[in-house]
């Protein structure tokens, strides 16, 4: 499936750089829904030590993945500038995770909004092959860059 965003069009609405930006690609993209894809390589650097001799990729990864997919959506529903502009974490709700993600895996990361607005309330699911693997509730807000210090 060709990309809606390119890692360089996702990297002019998020502040994330390599190692931390969790989105190689958006697959779709629209006001209602976000897809995008993390390609899960064995050269990660939290392979190093999440764990020695069986890698899997953190909970809390899948979860920021889910999160930086929102950073994305909610930047198209309002006006954003990420010049003087970030989206921050409120809360983190309903986590559950099903199975590991390992190296060779191909996150496929949904995210919906249940509530747009000043904040932004987020449901987000990760699937490999088609089955959830990981999902969550999020809230998020946009605040001025120069209050984030």
């Amino acid at each position: 499936m060709a990309a809606v965003l390119t890692v360089e069009q996702i990297q002019e609405i998020l502040p994330h750089r390599f190692p931390f930006l969790l989105i190689d690609r958006v697959l779709e993209l629209g006001d209602d829904r976000i897809v995008a894809l993390k390609n899960v390589s064995v050269n990660e650097p939290f392979f190093q030590g999440h764990f020695p001799g069986a890698p899997v990729m953190p909970g809390v990864l899948q979860v920021e993945a889910m999160a930086q997919a929102g950073g994305v959506l909610a930047s198209r529903i309002v006006a954003f500038d990420r010049t003087t502009h970030v989206m921050l974490f409120m809360a983190i709700d309903q986590v559950k995770f099903r199975r590991p993600v390992v190296p060779g895996d191909q996150l496929h990361i949904e995210v919906v909004p249940l509530r747009k607005g000043r904040i932004f309330k987020l449901k987000g699911e990760c699937r490999v092959d088609g089955n959830v693997v990981s999902s969550a509730e999020l809230l998020a807000t946009m605040a001025p860059r120069d209050k984030v210090a």
